[in-house]
């Protein structure tokens, strides 16, 4: 490990601008590498890798050795085409995925020739003076200069579950490492290494999980199986009737292989990450953000999304309404001690703390801070200790409830009053009606201390003097009603889980038409078990004041339940909520901890947007779902036919190059599913995988596909009395058009002729088929081993192949709504 360079003079300055530059090119960006630069390469090994695509390769090899080096050429340039398309579309996809997280960068404070800024993590160098306060990432290994009550989250480098206290001096207590958190405090400290050389990248490899399968990825490993054993089945068979019987073994064991490729939608991954990449691009535009391209399958099939309510229910502007004494009389000096206690705080950031600053007080300038105890959620409160003309004293903000818990005595103009059983529910019942009438309440109390009193401790949060209350005005959101409902139709229950007071949650909920009558408090879900906590969250909608372990506590209630949750938060304590949830939503400007854990990033706040996330999540899933259902039913049908000619006929149907060139221009013609329009239906409501519906599909669609290859067999034999050459020829032209041209029937629930397709689906599903017949036709078409077909087959082409879409129609609502899908 490099030394970091020893502190000197400019260190209350932090590095000039010309000395970070010099710093960055020595030392390097401050990054770790996890083998992104080898992803590339991995991305192409991976599909070399395919066993059925080894199995060909050699297969070839040996073919070639036999003498059938044309047949041996033709594979492996088909093999090798339908590896190097897969790969430039997965890749160009990831690389557009790449560049939408750009959007979203992680800064940090450091101050560079003198002056604060905020600059991306990348750009810190050794030597950097960090500023860091509560909801920032640790972006480098680094030593502590100067702390105030500074508690950081360590559990992401050594697994302690709790915050750990850090303070100025030797050994790891005066250490601040890469990839940990603040908690609470504040601290300067200075950069001692940076990117693989820190304590986390050291051991990053180490670190990096597979993170548990998702209910998508859980449902695409079913289907994987039922393919699995049905190529299994059909391969073996099809090999032992065909080598047992009349034909070369090796032709059999190719024609087998290339039939396994046939029935295995190979270029599934491809599609998927295609369509989940265009995806990407359109939330992009909604101002959605997706750092993982799973999680817009994930978004489609949440059915519950948690949420604060400020600034998704409301509007997110606090802004301060009025300040009054403990009787509801407006009152400067409330205004005073708030302002000064929140310009002199430096713990977490707070909009709160805006608000009151907007209304800056002078006095402020007369006051000095001597210590702090910082914001936290147990306590929900926060406290200075100040000096100033009106001596030395302990100012405190919070939750009303924590404020009045605080306090023994009330400020009058007379003087200090105690509390008296009146007094007390006087006080309780002007914060409460602040809060009925929808506005954010904090309570405001001060203390005198002795003048020579220079920290500041818990003991000092008692026996306080009530001063009054601030309120602050959030209005509601006007669109927020209208998205509640959509979400609601759309299958996706809204449960709020706040910090904030019971009446004013109760008032804003009500306006955006939640349910209120069920609500449950923090100190009573406390009192649940977990059994009875599982039961609960079903039947109730709103959870107010609730601290960030409740929330937690909350939604793995409701994944043990089944459900696939949404989480969205945007604050240091949303971070542990984020986590648990299947999808956690940030947005652009929150603390850099809660976009760490999130997989979504909001660049606005707003229900709208996540709403948009929902319905272009099921929109992909679509898609997805439409090359699935398709390629199992044509390919299966395909198959089947293969493996009964195979048994009944003196040769081969088609030879195994002739297979795997179908194959490849059937999977062109559907590169451009991910660009196609869906139902209405695929976006009513959360979807998940359904391998019953996809195997119902499978072996119902999947046989009447086989009676007409039977027909066509039919024809050929016996009204144009083919040879092996003509056979192929028509089969081959056949087989490529009714399972190529079925999409444009199995894509819709509907009439095909009312829901049209995107323009570029029906240009390369035509083009496919076109392409496919002058293959044929030309010159190449005796290379490949096929004959010259008589103009009379093209009419019995159309009849086939336009009844075999009819029957296709009329069988595909069956099960279509079967699984709820109806036009």
């Amino acid at each position: 490990m490099a030394p970091a360079p020893p502190p000197d003079s400019r260190d209350a300055r932090g590095l000039t601008a010309a000395e970070a530059v010099h710093r960055l090119a020595e030392f390097g960006p401050n990054l770790v590498d996890t083998g992104s630069r080898f992803r590339l390469l991995r991305t192409g090994l991976g599909l070399l890798a395919n066993p059925l695509v080894v199995i060909l390769v050699v297969a070839s090899i040996v073919s070639g050795v036999v003498g059938e080096t044309l047949s041996a050429v033709i594979i492996v340039t088909i093999v090798l085409l339908s590896v190097a398309l897969d790969f430039f579309q997965s890749f160009r996809s990831e690389k557009a995925a790449s560049s939408l997280q750009s959007l979203v960068t992680l800064t940090t404070s450091v101050f560079r020739d003198g002056q604060q800024s905020e600059l991306d993590v990348r750009d810190v160098v050794p030597g950097d003076l960090l500023q860091l306060r509560a909801g920032d990432l640790v972006p480098a290994d680094a030593t502590l200069l100067s702390t105030v009550t500074l508690t950081v989250d360590q559990a992401a480098l050594t697994g302690e579950s709790l915050p750990v206290h850090k303070e100025v001096g030797a050994g790891v207590d005066g250490q601040l490492f890469a990839g940990t958190s603040i908690v609470s405090g504040v601290a300067q400290a200075l950069v001692s290494a940076t990117g693989a050389r820190t304590q986390f990248g050291a051991i990053a490899h180490a670190l990096v999980e597979k993170a548990p399968p998702t209910e998508y990825e859980r449902g695409a490993r079913s289907f994987g199986l039922i393919i699995m054993r049905t190529v299994v089945g059909l391969v073996l068979f099809v090999f032992l009737v065909s080598a047992l019987l009349h034909h070369d073994a090796l032709q059999s064991l190719l024609f087998a292989l290339a039939l396994a490729v046939g029935l295995t939608p190979e270029f599934l991954p491809m599609i998927m990450t295609v369509t989940l990449a265009a995806g990407a691009q359109r939330m992009a535009h909604g101002k959605v953000i997706v750092k993982h391209l799973s999680a817009i399958e994930n978004l489609g099939t949440m059915d519950i999304l948690c949420s604060d309510k400020t600034g998704t229910l409301t509007l997110g502007a606090l802004k301060m309404q009025s300040a009054v004494d403990a009787l509801g009389t407006p009152s400067a000096d409330v205004l005073r001690w708030a302002c000064i206690n929140s310009a002199l705080e430096s713990g977490v950031r707070s909009p709160l703390d805006a608000a009151i600053l907007a209304h800056e007080h002078p006095a402020i300038a007369a006051y000095q801070k001597r210590d702090e105890l910082p914001f936290d959620f147990e306590r929900r409160r926060v406290s200075v200790l100040v000096s100033g003309p009106a001596g030395v004293q302990v100012l405190t903000k919070g939750a009303p409830e924590s404020i009045l818990a605080a306090c023994s005595t009330i400020d009058d103009p007379a003087g200090p009053m105690p509390f008296s059983v009146d007094t007390r529910q006087t006080a309780t019942d002007t914060y409460e009606r602040l809060s009925r009438s929808g506005y954010h309440v904090l309570g405001v109390a001060r203390k005198a201390v002795p003048s020579d009193q220079r920290v500041l401790t818990a003991e000092d949060e008692h026996s306080l003097m009530l001063c009054g209350y601030v309120a602050f005005e959030d209005p509601p959101d006007s669109s927020a009603a209208e998205v509640v409902a959509d979400l609601r139709r759309s299958g996706v229950a809204i449960k709020i889980l706040t910090g904030d007071g019971e009446l004013v949650t109760r008032t804003v909920c009500a306006q955006v038409g939640l349910k209120t009558d069920r609500l449950l408090l923090g100190d009573d879900l406390d009192r649940l078990s977990d059994t009875a906590l599982t039961a609960v969250v079903e039947r109730t909608d709103v959870f107010a004041r609730v601290n960030p372990s409740q929330k937690n506590r909350l939604i793995r209630a409701l994944k043990r339940n089944r459900h696939v949750v949404g989480y969205l938060g945007d604050g240091i304590n949303d971070a542990p909520s984020l986590h648990s949830a299947d999808v956690g939503i940030s947005v652009s400007n929150g603390v850099d901890v809660a976009k760490a854990a999130a997989d979504v990033i909001l660049l606005e706040k707003s229900l709208a947007a996540i709403y948009r996330g929902v319905v272009e999540g099921r929109r992909s899933f679509g898609n997805i779902t439409k090359y699935v259902l398709m390629g199992t039913s044509s390919n299966f049908g395909n198959m089947l036919s293969m493996a009964v000619a195979a048994a009944v006929l003196p040769f081969l149907p088609l030879l195994p190059a002739q297979i795997l060139l179908n194959n490849f221009l059937y999977d062109i013609s559907q590169l451009s599913i991910p660009t196609d329009n869906v139902d209405p239906s695929w976006v009513a409501r959360p979807r998940k995988w359904d391998t019953g519906m996809i195997q119902r599909f499978m072996f119902g669609l999947g046989p009447i596909s086989s009676v007409y290859d039977f027909l066509t067999f039919g024809v050929m034999l016996w009204i144009f009395n083919a040879g092996p050459e003509l056979f192929r020829a028509g089969w081959f032209i056949e087989s490529l058009a009714t399972q190529t041209l079925v999409i444009l029937v199995i894509r819709t629930t509907g009439n095909p002729f009312k829901s049209r397709p995107s323009r570029a689906l029906m240009l390369t599903v035509v083009g496919g088929v076109l392409a496919g017949v002058a293959l044929v036709v030309s010159p190449l078409g005796e290379v490949l081993g096929f004959a010259a077909l008589p103009p009379l087959f093209f009419g019995v082409l159309l009849v086939i192949t336009v009844t075999y879409l009819g029957i296709v129609q009329a069988l595909k609502r069956h099960f279509y709504a079967s699984s709820g899908l109806t036009a």
